[in-house]
């Protein structure tokens, strides 16, 4: 049976004039929900911007960092999907060294040239509580390195007990990242239970609470300093650094972010991503990593 011309001609005349316009909508729609989550009381969350994050984690990362005195360190993330969006790519494009875990395969080469001794490392597996200390122990080795400034959890799942796992270990970066249940507001506190196969179903049984992080990051000499407009990551540094945050708000509930998540994917970084930019990232950081061992 052959089409209707007419409702093949009436389909792409709205693929070429109503499509655009709806989109172009849905894009004004969220910059103003973006500007107005910006008039927030915590001052940190003005500084929210895109370049490899989900959202406007790394505006926020990189103003902290300012705060902190750290022009350039070490980290660690834990769960970074197939690499090009996530915590801390945008910190290897500045110049920083570090490790990734993660049970995805990359889509890039993360060590253009075979540098013998790269400023970065990234080892594939399943993390759990069990190996999560040995993982993050091997992946400082391979970058020859002692200890992080930033460490960066996104696991959907286990991410309370990971991230307990790190701080009893001894783990005490400046700058602790981790994705929270937004779902579950102050003062409520609420984890999964610890399940070493759990994979996250897309439903709002997964992670933590702001309010159980919180508690858990006390205990260690840490305190929260900020949330990202979605409600997706949580930002804490530590105590002995509090002068540096004076005009952010020590209050939970004024920190606290809900979940907007219709703010994801807010095209505030421009351009699409390309691979070849990010090996360029990589080459780069492996170039300055071949120069500091090279022989005088």
């Amino acid at each position: 049976m052959m089409p209707d011309p007419g409702n093949k001609e009436m389909y792409e005349h709205f693929l070429r004039t109503v499509m655009p316009f709806l989109q172009a909508n849905t894009m004004i729609s969220r910059y103003l929900a973006d500007a107005a989550l910006h008039k927030h009381a915590n001052p940190l969350n003005a500084h929210g911007a895109k370049v490899y994050s989900q959202n406007d984690e790394d505006g926020i990362t990189f103003e902290i960092l300012r705060r902190l005195d750290i022009g350039n360190g070490v980290f660690a993330e834990l769960g970074v999907g197939n690499g090009t969006e996530n915590n801390t790519l945008a910190l290897i494009a500045a110049g920083w060294g570090g490790f990734w875990l993660g049970n995805e395969e990359l889509t890039f080469d993360c060590n253009p040239g075979n540098v013998e001794h790269p400023k970065f490392s990234y080892e594939r597996s399943w993390i759990n509580r069990a190996n999560v200390v040995d993982l993050y122990q091997g992946g400082l080795a391979a970058i020859r390195q002692d200890h992080c400034e930033l460490i960066s959890v996104d696991l959907d799942g286990n991410d309370l007990y990971i991230t307990e796992a790190l701080l009893e270990s001894g783990a005490a970066p400046r700058l602790f990242i981790v994705e929270y249940n937004a779902t579950f507001l102050p003062p409520i506190r609420f984890s999964i239970d610890y399940d070493d196969t759990h994979t996250w179903a897309g439903d709002d049984y997964m992670g933590a609470s702001l309010a159980s992080f919180a508690d858990l990051f006390e205990r260690f000499g840490y305190f929260l300093v900020a949330c990202n407009i979605t409600g997706s990551n949580a930002f804490f540094v530590r105590s002995e650094d509090a002068a540096r945050f004076a005009d952010v708000p020590r209050q939970i509930e004024l920190l606290y972010a809900p979940p907007k998540y219709f703010l994801t994917g807010l095209d505030s970084r421009g351009h699409p991503i390309s691979m070849r930019t990010i090996e360029r990232h990589f080459r780069e950081l492996n170039s300055r990593a071949e120069e500091a061992v090279r022989p005088i």
